[in-house]
């Protein structure tokens, strides 16, 4: 990478449905974050963001786009006709992608023409997937498969785990990116070979408030009692965790902290199905090297890590126990196949991908 293009400044966005994420890469190499979180509107977050910069200019901004819809590419600059098909992808995630496109144009009306704006997307990662993992049992024509996400952490992850991992990374590696939104993606030699979501980020495991996978029939019903607006609301805000608990909480941090037996039902619910979707990785693949937690569940809450991990020493996985209360990057016991935590850094996989549209100064 040319010396001149890595001395530019770089601002990573991640603009949610009520929060902000960002990131400023000085052109000396310094990093600072930025939180701005329970948003009932987005640009006074911005402009305190503009505040916080104290006068700073990224040289490039790197947004998160949870989907790219069919494009294989990482990243893309933002245009005219690119702004109109990300526009265009709304339907396929609801939740994500309008807040997406408010810290775009939030962007594009601060620093105008100035500053490049990149769309850096979370599907990409899973252009990998052999076809056996991307079809989906419906006939081709319709048109729909599945995509796969979390993909900038997945990428991420796959980047830094031969530094930590050495040969073992090649291998058969299952990562878990557990968080309000959680899905399980299976590794092969550092390439996305299958991943728990689809179609949408409603897929997969259950969630905080996304049900992931359920009989078509339950949705058949459902349509009966319910028109599309309330069938979608129901989809992405009243299923998974929330639900489980019966209204409780969508929040993991809070169930684990509750004496109920709704609470305690969810968390079992959620463990039991992840740990059913590491079987069925190791079922695919014929065995897993590795297991590898991220996200903000699998990096901070030993509890769920203990119930996922516990029942599985038949394919060679054990805890230890304080190394795994005490949240470090190692957690497996000394006769224990590799288990990691590794915390999630989507906006250092944005700034990678921005840097290709740098150009060296003149």
């Amino acid at each position: 990478m040319d010396m001149a293009i890595l001395s530019k400044s770089i601002l990573t966005i991640n603009s949610g449905s009520s929060s902000i994420k960002a990131s400023f890469f000085s052109a000396d190499g310094s990093r600072r974050n930025f939180r701005y979180e329970h948003l009932h509107e987005h640009k006074g977050a911005f402009d305190q963001l503009m505040l916080d910069l104290a006068g700073d200019t990224p040289d490039i901004v790197g947004h998160r786009f949870v989907h790219g819809g069919d494009i294989v590419d990482p990243a893309r600059l933002v245009n005219a006709d690119e702004r109109a098909r990300l526009e265009g992808l709304i339907h396929l995630a609801p939740l994500h992608l309008p807040g997406n496109l408010i810290g775009l144009d939030l962007c594009i009306q601060h620093f105008r023409l100035n500053v490049p704006q990149v769309a850096c997307f979370d599907t990409a990662f899973h252009a990998t997937m052999p076809d056996v993992a991307r079809r989906l049992p419906i006939p081709h024509e319709l048109g729909l498969r599945r995509f796969g996400f979390h993909g900038l952490n997945y990428a991420y992850i796959a980047k830094v785990l031969p530094e930590v991992l050495g040969e073992t990374a090649y291998g058969k590696v299952v990562v878990a990116h557990l968080g309000n939104g959680a899905s399980l993606c299976l590794m092969e030699n550092l390439k996305s070979v299958d991943t728990t979501m689809g179609y949408t980020p409603a897929g997969g495991i259950p969630m905080g408030t996304r049900s992931g996978d359920l009989d078509p029939g339950v949705m058949l019903e459902l349509a009966k009692l319910y028109n599309i607006e309330e069938l979608s609301d129901m989809v992405f805000h009243k299923m998974g965790l929330i639900a489980l608990s019966n209204g409780e909480s969508s929040e993991m941090n809070a169930l684990v902290s509750s004496n109920s037996k709704h609470a305690k039902f969810a968390i079992s619910y959620f463990c039991r199905q992840v740990r059913a979707a590491i079987g069925g990785y190791a079922a695919k693949a014929g065995g897993i090297d590795a297991i590898v937690f991220s996200g903000g569940i699998g990096e901070h809450s030993p509890k769920i890590r203990t119930e996922i991990c516990d029942p599985l020493a038949f394919l060679g996985f054990e805890l230890d126990m304080a190394a795994n209360q005490a949240g470090l990057n190692r957690i497996e016991n000394i006769a224990s196949k590799p288990i990691m935590v590794i915390p999630a850094d989507e906006e250092e996989m944005i700034r990678d991908l921005c840097q290709k549209y740098l150009k060296p100064p003149k």
